[in-house]
């Protein structure tokens, strides 16, 4: 049978508390979150950290306190780790990788593009800084999660794997129905693939689906060979007019579409091996 790997994203940069009580900001509350899901399922987990008053933050501090109360607490937790290098619209390129380089996780994330971000700001990823990205996660041994948000993105990872910016084989979060991105449907996902397949040969990919989008782009990444992301991240409810009671909820009806269709949930020693990763 085939394994679909379930990555959570818990919080994002932008959900807070009076969007939805259950999402966790603090280090204690994600570490909680993190243990919870990979108990339910979860391979990897996709990870942002909030400052003080809640907002999103590049805080190398940050990162070291979660993800040492996470070993501390629970030694036995090998989920993957994918470090977030976004969500704080005023960091700087070099507060946006200072903790890949003291944490070196196994993943971490990679926007292949610039964009318009929820119709209100600009998210900017330059090609300097792409490159920059790019060689420093290979010499510190972190894999990409390619975060693609419409087909030119695909293209950009395409020209810095021609380049040596990227090491084949590749692997792709396609971020389907954002604001300004392309949209949450089967025809985009297919695009998206095809697409994919074309420039990109022999990567692997994942894709979420914010708000209504989120079960027909679950549904369609197991029907299309791919896997899957679910958390409050993209996600604060769990269907229309009922708030999410956790990401332990999200990840097990993720699990239980999986297991209905026929594949089986990775575990992450599974998902290393799907994706080329060495703990």
């Amino acid at each position: 049978m085939a394994k679909t790997i379930i990555t959570v994203a818990p919080n994002g940069a932008w959900p807070k508390k009076e969007n939805n009580p259950n999402v966790p900001i603090t280090p204690q509350e994600i570490v909680n979150d993190v243990y919870d899901c990979w108990q339910a399922g979860a391979a990897i987990a996709h990870l942002h950290m909030r400052d003080d008053r809640g907002f999103g933050t590049m805080s190398t501090d940050k990162f070291r306190e979660t993800i040492g109360l996470l070993r501390e607490q629970h030694p036995d937790c090998d989920i993957i780790l994918n470090l977030t290098t976004s969500g704080d619209l005023d960091a700087t390129d070099e507060t946006r990788m200072a903790h890949l380089e003291e944490i070196r996780p196994e993943m971490g994330s990679y926007d292949c593009g610039s964009m318009n971000w929820l119709n209100t700001s600009l998210f900017i990823n330059h090609p300097d800084f792409l490159e920059t990205l790019g060689k420093n996660m290979q010499a510190w041994g972190i894999k990409p999660e390619i975060e693609a948000f419409d087909p030119g993105m695909i293209a950009n990872a395409a020209y810095y794997l021609k380049k040596g910016v990227l090491k084949a084989p590749l692997h792709f979060q396609f971020c389907m129905g954002c604001a300004n991105g392309i949209p949450g449907n089967m025809k985009s996902l297919l695009f998206m693939k095809d697409t994919m397949e074309s420039l990109c040969p022999g990567s692997t990919w994942s894709c979420f689906g914010v708000g209504h989008s989120a079960m027909e782009m679950t549904y369609g990444a197991v029907a299309l060979g791919g896997h899957i992301r679910v958390g409050m991240e993209d996600n604060v409810m769990y269907a229309k007019g009922q708030l999410a009671e956790s990401n332990r909820q999200l990840v097990e009806r993720a699990a239980r579409v999986i297991r209905e269709y026929g594949n089986t949930v990775a575990t992450p020693a599974e998902a290393r091996e799907i994706l080329g990763l060495t703990k």
